[in-house]
């Protein structure tokens, strides 16, 4: 028997209104009028397509920067604002990346950050983070994009690669020619990476990988990748060059991401995928040279929530004096310029770790407790600037036309990446005590039985 069930009539609705229109996409089509333009459905305020002014640097953060650190800074916000600020919240909806931004970063010509030579701009890392930070001011997906790409995967090959290995790879990665990838992440091993599972057996003329790796940012187009695995002769951890395309090595994009949509993060699985010997990263011996480049990298990502936080102030300071209830601005009201000046306190405080941080580097005296804190008390404190800020926009604080409601979401996964707050305490811990505190007890405890 077939048994004919009754259409809904709002699904019927639908059906005649797709009929009449022609539309052939079926369920997943808009039903009913499309949206206002938010201009029109909301003419109070400004979106964020037509970037804010800058107006987060109350005590004069510029005046620490060289002319040049200066240069760099405005040549990024500029193209951010007005050529990059336009795109960014259609394509953080759909979770699809924006590639025709990709030659509007390469212009910039900060792919490479640090790194000499090469093509490489050579930066100061305080350029590098100042960068970071007015990408971030702007989309934190982008800037995330960029961080992987040149401050995990180029960086790696900088420190770590033989010179053959930097003259094939590096002057295409700077140009964005090619991009890249860092892969150590494992669906087992997140915050204990040193303990990843994916291996690297030695064969004559190269290495056969195999495993399994999770949440690589860009890994789902990158022309370069690279993994991680552990020597199997050795159980040290290796570092490998892999190209897209390698027989047995697949990339699945990780779908319903709730933060930086716009990154696309993948599940990459390594089946027999064969290495070559010149493609073998002769610096990564053991897990504790992935750490040479975790220090810059953990600068950079200290400075992504210095940016965001900018990004959200200036966005609400307009928005406040831009909208209007019970007869006066929103941002004549007490408790609002309350809100507004706490935010701002925190971004020059975040600012003045970020710099300090950055000249520990390059005085060559910053420790790994320092980088730690750097990137878990400015994504702390970045955490309680954008809350408030969702909160002075009300309703339209969340949505993403107004960056707010975007850089809320984006913020969380920046809290967690680079090891999380709490991991990044501990590493700070350990070093201000002397005592390792990453185990339980018990299992410590287990551990000293064996």
């Amino acid at each position: 028997m077939t048994l004919i069930r009754p259409i809904p009539l709002s699904m019927a609705a639908a059906s005649s209104q797709n009929q009449g229109d022609g539309n052939k996409e079926g369920m997943g089509s808009h039903i009913g009028l499309p949206a206002l333009e938010i201009s029109t459905a909301f003419p109070q305020a400004t979106p964020a397509t037509i970037f804010p002014a800058t107006v987060s640097d109350y005590y004069q953060f510029d005046d620490l920067l060289t002319p040049e650190e200066r240069l760099l800074r405005r040549n990024v916000r500029k193209v951010m604002e007005e050529e990059v600020a336009p795109l960014m919240a259609q394509y953080w909806e759909k979770a699809e990346f924006p590639f025709s931004v990709i030659p509007k970063l390469a212009a910039l010509n900060v792919s490479g950050g640090t790194i000499k030579g090469y093509g490489c701009p050579g930066l100061s890392i305080t350029a590098s983070a100042i960068a970071m930070a007015e990408l971030a001011r702007v989309d934190a997906s982008c800037s995330t994009f960029v961080l992987v790409h040149s401050s995990l995967a180029m960086l790696t090959i900088g420190i770590c690669g033989s010179e053959v290995q930097k003259q094939r790879y590096l002057p295409s990665l700077a140009r964005f020619n090619t991009v890249a990838c860092w892969a150590l992440t494992e669906p087992d091993y997140g915050s204990d990476a040193s303990s990843l599972s994916t291996t690297a057996t030695k064969v004559n003329g190269g290495w056969i990988l195999e495993g399994q790796k999770r949440w690589i940012g860009n890994s789902t187009f990158a022309d370069v990748l690279i993994i991680f695995a552990r020597n199997t002769s050795t159980n040290l951890i290796n570092g490998f060059i892999v190209r897209k395309g390698s027989p047995g090595l697949s990339a699945t994009k990780i779908e319903n991401k709730i933060g930086l949509r716009i990154v696309q993060n993948g599940d990459i699985l390594l089946k027999k995928v064969f290495v070559p010997d010149e493609d073998r990263l002769p610096g990564v011996d053991s897990f504790q040279d992935t750490k040479k480049v975790l220090a810059v990298s953990r600068v950079m990502v200290t400075w992504q929530p210095i940016g965001i936080s900018m990004g959200v102030f200036d966005m609400c300071h307009r928005y406040l004096k831009e909208r209007k209830q019970f007869g006066a601005p929103l941002a004549a009201f007490q408790i609002n310029q309350e809100k507004l000046v706490r935010m701002l306190g925190n971004i020059q405080a975040m600012l003045l770790v970020g710099w300090r941080l950055c000249k520990l580097y390059e005085s060559g005296k910053m420790t790994p407790g320092q980088a730690s804190l750097g990137k878990a008390w400015t994504s702390k404190t970045a955490r309680e600037t954008v809350s408030l800020g969702r909160e002075l926009l009300g309703g339209n604080g969340i949505l993403a036309e107004f960056l707010v409601a975007k850089a809320f979401c984006d913020l969380e996964p920046i809290y967690s990446y680079e090891g999380t707050y709490d991991i990044n305490s501990m590493v700070t811990g350990r070093e201000i005590t002397g005592i390792a505190s990453f185990k339980p007890a018990a299992a410590l405890g287990k551990m000293s039985r064996l």
